[in-house]
């Protein structure tokens, strides 16, 4: 007698990923994306208290996926700052944690010129990804040159998404398994998009009716948040975020 076929596994709640940007000098920041390497180190500090480890988004993944891994907390770094090497590393290594590093190899070396009110922050060479890559950072796409994929025409979302793809493979000789969608805007063509072009996984921010392996959402962590706020932002998450599809 033929054996019932396997059945995927439930729905499960969406793990915790906190999203940081810039590491360094929170003077002149309009755009709230910059914590101080003392408030990094507090947050940090504030996880492992608490029987927390950060890690990689692709650890946490394939923890849950083995039904495994509620002590874990996805630590995700947007755009590929410079100051992340200088500033975060050593912290992320001082408390036995790892990260995923999202960025953008169409302007190595570059700065965010996209964001009009500035400052201008550089962002890592080549040289550098490499070597967060060899400290144990994985190393995600965040596009191109940071786009908003719901904006794109169909070459621009095949550049943004399988060029970038292949450029960091290139450039780490690493398979590249994780996406994030600049700005955190997200439609249901864009996450068709980022799905054919190989990913595994892609984060968000509060994709809503689209969360899912490649949809995840994410959470804000910036230069005001204390314990007390860390401590509710991951109360509420539990309640307010949907269940993530082949997770347990």
């Amino acid at each position: 007698m033929p054996s019932p076929p396997a059945e995927s596994p439930a729905p499960g709640p969406a793990p915790w990923i906190a999203m940081y940007h810039s590491v360094g000098d929170c003077f002149d920041d309009p755009y709230r994306v910059t914590v101080s390497p003392a408030r990094l180190e507090r947050q940090l500090r504030w996880l492992v208290r608490r029987g927390l480890r950060g890690v990689s988004v692709a650890e946490l993944l394939a923890a849950r996926d083995r039904g495994e891994g509620r002590d874990l907390v996805g630590l995700t770094f947007d755009d590929g700052y410079a100051d992340f090497l200088g500033n975060a590393l050593p912290l992320l290594a001082r408390w036995q944690c790892t990260a995923t590093l999202f960025v953008l190899p169409g302007r190595l070396g570059g700065d965010n010129a996209w964001d009009p009110l500035g400052p201008r922050r550089p962002l890592l060479t080549a040289d550098g990804i490499r070597r967060a890559a060899a400290e144990g950072v994985e190393i995600g796409s965040h596009g191109l040159t940071h786009v908003d994929l719901t904006r794109a025409d169909d070459t621009r979302l095949k550049a943004e998404t399988v060029e970038s793809r292949a450029a960091l493979e290139e450039l780490t000789g690493a398979p590249v398994a994780g996406f994030c969608y600049p700005y955190g805007t997200v439609d249901r063509r864009a996450v068709a998009a980022v799905r054919e072009a190989g990913y595994g996984y892609a984060c968000a921010i509060d994709p809503g009716e689209l969360t899912g392996r490649h949809a995840l959402p994410r959470v804000h962590v910036g230069q005001g948040d204390t314990a007390v706020r860390l401590f509710l932002k991951r109360r509420l998450h539990r309640w307010r975020r949907r269940p993530v599809e082949g997770l347990r």
